[in-house]
C-alpha cells in the first residue's frame, strides 16, 4: 500500500535530508587511496549523530553499518570494515537519516585518486540516469515513465541497468510502497501524485546486469566482475513539482 506523505512529513523528511547532504560533503574529500572503508563509515556516522538524526541503515535487518560502501565490482550493500581503496577505484556511499520517524536514503559515487576517463563515465552515466527519471516525476505521469527513461538513458550509453535491485517508496519507514524499477515500459504503475516519496537509484554496469550476493549475505557484486556505479536521492512531489529532499 503507497503512503502518500503531508507537508509537515516532507519537511521532516527535508530536514533529514540536509543531514545526508552533510555526510556527502564529510565523506566526500576523505576519498583518496589509503582509507578503510571503515573510516568513511566512521564520518558517515558521527555526522549524523552530531546533527541530531539517526543512522538508518545501521541494524536494519542486522546490517552493521551506518553506509552501505561499495568498490568497483561492488553493486550495493557493501559493509565497511578493513578495505582499503587504492588509487583508480571507484566507491559509492549509500547512506540513510532517520529523523523523529521519517527516513531518507541516498548514493553517490565517486573515483579514488586518479580514475580513467572510462571510469568517470560510468559515474556520470549513473548520475545522468536519475536526472532522466525525475524529469518524469510529473501530475499525470506514471512510475514506469520514471523507469523506461531511466533505462533508454543507460543503455544509450552503453551500459546496462540492474534488475534485481531497485528503488523504492520512503517515509515512514526506509523502504516502502511502490518499488521503483530502472527499466520498464512507460505508462505502466502507480501514478506520480501529491505527497507520494521515492528513492530513485539507477545502478549501472559496464558489463552484463547479472548480480549475485557474496556469502556475507549482504554485498552485492556483478557476476561478470565488471564495474558497477550507483546514484540515489529521495524526491517527493509536492504542489505539482518534484523536490530533491537529499540533492540539488
Amino acid at each position: 500500500m503507497i503512503s502518500l506523505k503531508s507537508k509537515r512529513e516532507i519537511e521532516i523528511m527535508a530536514e533529514a535530508g540536509q543531514m545526508l547532504k552533510a555526510v556527502f560533503e564529510k565523506v566526500a574529500p576523505e576519498i583518496h587511496p589509503g582509507i578503510t572503508t571503515q573510516e568513511l563509515d566512521v564520518i558517515s556516522e558521527m555526522t549524523i549523530r552530531n546533527a541530531g538524526g539517526a543512522p538508518a541503515f545501521k541494524g536494519y535487518r542486522g546490517f552493521p553499518g551506518t553506509s552501505c560502501i561499495s568498490v568497483n565490482e561492488e553493486v550495493v550493500h557493501g559493509i565497511p570494515g578493513k578495505r582499503v581503496l587504492l588509487d583508480g577505484d571507484i566507491v559509492s556511499v549509500d547512506c540513510g537519516v532517520g529523523l523523529s520517524g521519517y527516513f531518507v536514503d541516498a548514493a553517490r559515487t565517486w573515483g579514488v585518486g586518479k580514475i580513467s576517463t572510462s571510469k568517470q563515465r560510468l559515474i556520470d552515466a549513473s548520475k545522468g540516469a536519475f536526472f532522466a527519471g525525475v524529469q518524469h516525476y510529473k501530475s499525470g505521469h506514471r512510475i514506469g515513465d520514471l523507469s523506461e527513461a531511466i533505462q533508454k538513458y543507460i543503455e544509450s550509453l552503453g551500459y546496462q541497468v540492474v534488475r534485481d535491485f531497485v528503488g523504492h517508496g520512503i517515509g515512514r519507514a526506509i523502504h516502502e510502497d511502490p518499488q521503483v524499477p530502472n527499466y520498464g515500459k512507460s505508462g505502466r504503475g502507480p501514478k506520480i501524485q501529491e505527497g507520494l516519496c521515492l528513492a530513485i537509484e539507477p545502478m549501472v554496469t559496464e558489463g552484463d546486469y547479472a548480480v549475485k550476493i557474496l556469502e556475507d549475505g549482504w554485498t552485492v557484486v556483478t557476476l561478470d566482475g565488471s564495474l558497477s556505479s550507483h546514484y540515489e536521492d529521495t524526491i517527493a512531489f509536492v504542489e505539482d513539482r518534484y523536490i530533491n529532499l537529499t540533492g540539488s
